[in-house]
């Protein structure tokens, strides 16, 4: 017997259509029920790859008793947070409102017309934890709702009140300047961790866009403080390179470290991670030239190739945490599984010398694999030299790949998000261009080209969500325009083929019109003629991915410089400015609002190139261009007198000299005389 949650597409969704719990997706069917039979509602928001997700359904959704009473008591719903981040927020801020804490899976009662009055994340099948059991929560709602009710439908609404108010785009707001980045920058400096570096203590997330502020802040002229800001980056993207969070076999990042060492991670690999992460390497080995960091870059995205997409092209969401039913099961090891693996004793004591791995165990007496010693010193306790010692530690992590993908694998999330893929296209594309990487490129090329074809509705509208074998559903969200067309313009810097140029346009355009709140400013997070839920939420906050509001704006400033249009940048500047407060107290939460502040406190280069994309004259002008991190440019390029020549405004009215590649270096559309030769045009960019 299977549940409603049959007939979905979700995999979250999916792993629970076997319960005995009368499951709904969040439809007008199940609210409809709740309002005939004067029932509460019980909301469990989760996701596929979520741990305690997992433990929650075994220990209480798969047990009968306790699913009998659900039935009796409440109409039960159950959904994908990732499907739905318009429910996961509104309830989330519920939530932490009520308790002061929140996480997955969420576990919220709602009266039947969706008020929130009472949740939690994971309860325990019996009192345990300082917390009480599931069925002790499930009975005493039941018993408040028959006796209280009048009370609990006034308290619900008072919370509906506060929440709204805590997703409205208010605060402090205040003048740009360079005053903010360095306050900013010093709060940063205090949060930062400096035995593993990472902000703030276990369990420590890698937050890449306070990475990527920092990185900004290093290219700022005259930015006195570089220094340390240099530090934090180097000494943070090192340890998680080298500790157990990266798959050093696999290539990859796991969510999140549980210790203050980045050593045990939570075992899920998140395709969002994986893309900002590598956005991130990829910046940092521009700006620094460490190989480590390419290799991480490189190892991330061949992860992502091998094992994170359709073969249409588009990107899956995640790997779980679990396989067998155990944590972490599929990445650990012993040390004679690797000496049996190997065979060669040598290589294997190489091997175990420089990954961490002991008869004791550093986990759960298991291995993670980490980093901890030099490859100088490993060589030395050998006695062989560095290159073969290389050539051996290469060839077992290839060896014992191979053994480990004989294992159970965790399960996967093949849903492909619209947000997600965005993310990484973005990823793809640079790296294709930065790297000289066209392998890369064409990964790129084929996921914008799936994502035209599976996700852009007939009048340009975006789905949210695809699976292999069911139709795109969902209307997508405001983090679905704004990261795909960021993602589009990455594309379009890296081909210079128009058609990503306009889709980028297009994009932004429908989430001017759809998405903009004409009245307080900023956007909210769902469309304009989207279902109707409580209140319209517009989430401010940065969290594990960037906050669409402030993509969105990021979007805005590029299009500003590419088209000369007043208005997109009118509209991101003030939509940034009213974050002032918030980014200033709250810097790890506003990164990538404050990646935009520095896109406006800079001078940003428009870079219009003109010749033939293949000739060697205009790849020697293109090379020079992606030489370096250059955080604040755009850049456009096309053959003379093509449609993108005549349409694309940054490129109109630019000729060639004497037939050669031009180049025309711009700021705020005042440009320098046009140059020919890569050493002026180096010299004009300095």
């Amino acid at each position: 017997m299977t549940n409603r949650l049959a007939q979905e597409s979700s995999p979250y969704l999916l792993q629970h259509e076997d319960n005995p719990v009368h499951w709904y997706p969040w439809s007008e069917e199940a609210l409809a029920r709740a309002q005939a039979e004067q029932k509460p509602i019980f909301l469990s928001i989760g996701y596929a790859a979520c741990h305690w997700c997992h433990v929650m359904a075994h220990e209480s959704f798969e047990d009968e008793e306790t699913a009998a009473y659900m039935n009796a008591h409440f109409i039960n719903v159950k959904v994908d947070r990732e499907e739905r981040p318009d429910l996961d927020a509104i309830y989330m801020g519920a939530v932490v409102a009520m308790t002061g804490q929140g996480g997955w899976p969420m576990s919220v009662f709602l009266t039947p017309d969706g008020d929130p009055f009472f949740g939690g994340t994971y309860f325990p099948p019996f009192p345990r934890y300082g917390m009480p059991s599931f069925r002790q929560v499930l009975e005493s709602v039941a018993r408040a709702w028959k006796e209280q009710r009048a009370d609990i439908v006034a308290n619900a609404g008072e919370i509906r009140q506060h929440i709204g108010r805590r997703l409205e785009l208010s605060g402090t707001k205040g003048e740009l300047t360079a005053a903010l980045l360095g306050r900013a920058l010093a709060t940063i400096e205090r949060q930062f961790e400096p035995g593993k570096g990472g902000f703030g203590r276990a369990p420590k997330f890698p937050q890449p866009m306070t990475l990527e502020f920092l990185l900004r802040l290093m290219q700022r002229h005259g930015q006195t403080p570089a220094t340390q800001a240099e530090h934090m980056v180097n000494y943070t993207l090192e340890m998680m390179a080298l500790g157990g969070i990266y798959d050093h076999l696999g290539g990859g990042f796991a969510r999140y470290s549980t210790d203050n060492d980045w050593l045990v991670p939570h075992f899920e690999k998140m395709l969002y991670d994986n893309a900002l992460l590598s956005r991130v390497y990829l910046h940092a080995w521009q700006v620094t030239g460490r190989p480590l960091y390419k290799q991480i870059v490189t190892e991330t995205l061949d992860y992502v190739v091998r094992e994170m997409r359709h073969e249409a092209g588009g990107f899956y969401s995640s790997l779980d945490a679990d396989s067998e039913g155990e944590e972490g099961k599929f990445y650990v090891w012993q040390p004679a599984e690797i000496r049996e693996v190997l065979g060669d004793e040598l290589t294997a004591d190489i091997f175990m010398l420089a990954y961490d791995v002991t008869e004791r165990g550093n986990w759960e007496g298991k291995n993670i694999l980490n980093v901890n010693r030099e490859l100088a010193e490993v060589a030395r306790l050998a006695k062989i030299s560095e290159e073969e010692t290389t050539r051996l530690l290469t060839a077992a992590r290839q060896t014992l790949y191979e053994e480990r993908a004989k294992r159970i694998w965790p399960g996967l999330d093949d849903k492909v998000l619209t947000a997600w893929n965005g993310l990484m296209l973005a990823a793809f594309a640079e790296a294709g261009r930065v790297l000289d990487r066209p392998d890369y490129t064409a990964v790129a090329v084929q996921n914008a080209e799936f994502l035209y074809q599976t996700m852009r509705q007939e009048n340009g509208r975006l789905w949210r969500t695809w699976k292999a074998g069911h139709e795109a559903r969902y209307n997508g969200y405001l983090e679905d325009y704004a990261y795909l067309g960021d993602g589009l313009l990455a594309l379009y810097q890296t081909t210079f083929d128009q058609r990503w140029f306009d889709w980028a346009q297009e994009l932004a355009e429908l989430m001017l019109t759809h998405f903009c709140d004409e009245q307080d400013g900023g956007f909210f997070d769902t469309a304009d003629d989207h279902e109707a839920l409580i209140f319209r939420p517009k989430d401010l906050q940065d969290n594990a991915v960037p906050s669409g509001n402030a993509m969105a704006c990021h979007l805005l400033l590029q299009l500003s410089l590419y088209t000369g249009n007043g208005r997109y940048h009118d509209i991101a500047q003030a939509t940034v400015s009213a974050v002032y407060g918030a980014m200033s107290q709250y810097p790890t939460g506003f990164a990538h609002w404050l990646c935009a502040t520095t896109f406006l406190l800079s001078e940003p280069q428009e870079i219009a190139i003109i010749g033939e994309p293949a000739a060697a004259d205009t790849q020697a002008l293109l090379a020079v261009v992606r030489e370096q991190y250059r955080p604040h440019q755009v850049t456009a390029a096309a053959v003379p007198d093509s449609p993108a020549a005549e349409t694309i405004p940054l490129l109109v009215n630019r000729s060639q000299i004497d037939g050669q590649a031009t180049a025309y270096v711009c700021r705020q559309f005042a440009c320098q005389r046009p140059v020919t030769t890569a050493e002026e045009l180096r010299e004009q960019l300095k």
